[in-house]
């Protein structure tokens, strides 16, 4: 699968919910949105939405990363704000209540305190608005290691509650539809909406979608379809939460 299709097929759901979110809060508010992108790294999700005519700012703990956001952002002919600190910083980098939508996408498997962070995150939106997280699956682990001939990895990705297959494993945390929902909750969130991302993406060869349009469209078809899913939704590489204030 060419560069182009991979991104687009491994990110739709994302972008689809982000983007219904989006026009749904700005309808509300009747401006553009205050948005701030915790672990936003190099901006792939934030220059974007600077695009479209949002106030975005880019909460990351690496100057590296930063850097590279004002190279894109620079490219792509829009302003995004910078700010250098960790998500669980959030109130006090920002100040509370400060922001109408909060991202924080492949950044709660790597902090300490999970809680805390999510804590954060709900303390920096405002009443009405709205935070996406994005976190990695725990049965997809699993499926993977299995389908790759790790059998003896995908039993301890099972049996291990924080979902790791080994010592190797790079990713420290990993997530249920259950335990997301319940950080999110004892936020003081409440659960809008929860997708599985990427439930066939990483399974299919790239080889079958090389320089075929149509079979990206349709994999993104079936993507989307699968999303909202009661069993395979579960099964997501990436489980993606948008929550309410």
């Amino acid at each position: 699968m060419g560069t182009r299709g991979t991104g687009r097929v491994r990110t739709a759901v994302v972008w689809d919910a982000l983007r219904r979110t989006v026009d749904e809060l700005a309808r509300a508010t009747g401006r553009s949105l205050d948005v701030i992108d915790a672990g936003g790294g190099t901006g792939g999700f934030a220059v974007p939405l600077a695009g479209l005519g949002h106030r975005v700012t880019v909460v990351d703990a690496s100057p590296d990363a930063l850097a590279a956001l004002e190279r894109r952002a620079a490219e792509a002919g829009v302003a995004v704000d910078s700010v250098q600190g960790d998500a669980g910083d959030l109130p006090d980098l920002i100040g509370p209540g400060q922001a109408d939508l909060v991202l924080c996408h492949s950044v709660l498997e790597y902090t300490d305190d999970p809680a805390a962070a999510m804590a954060a995150l709900a303390g920096t939106v405002r009443p009405g608005g709205a935070v996406s997280v994005l976190v990695a699956g725990r049965l997809a682990t699993v499926l993977h290691r299995a389908v790759a001939g790790h059998f003896d990895d995908a039993r301890r990705a099972l049996a291990d509650p924080a979902g790791r297959w080994g010592e190797r494993d790079p990713v420290p945390l990993r997530f249920t539809r259950q335990t997301l929902t319940e950080l999110a909750t004892g936020a003081g969130l409440r659960v809008a909406e929860l997708h599985g991302a990427r439930i066939f993406a990483d399974l299919v060869p790239g080889g079958v979608l090389d320089g075929d349009p149509e079979a990206v469209e349709s994999l993104i078809a079936l993507e989307t379809a699968a999303a909202v899913h009661p069993v395979l939704r579960d099964l997501a590489t990436q489980l993606h939460l948008l929550a309410r204030k």
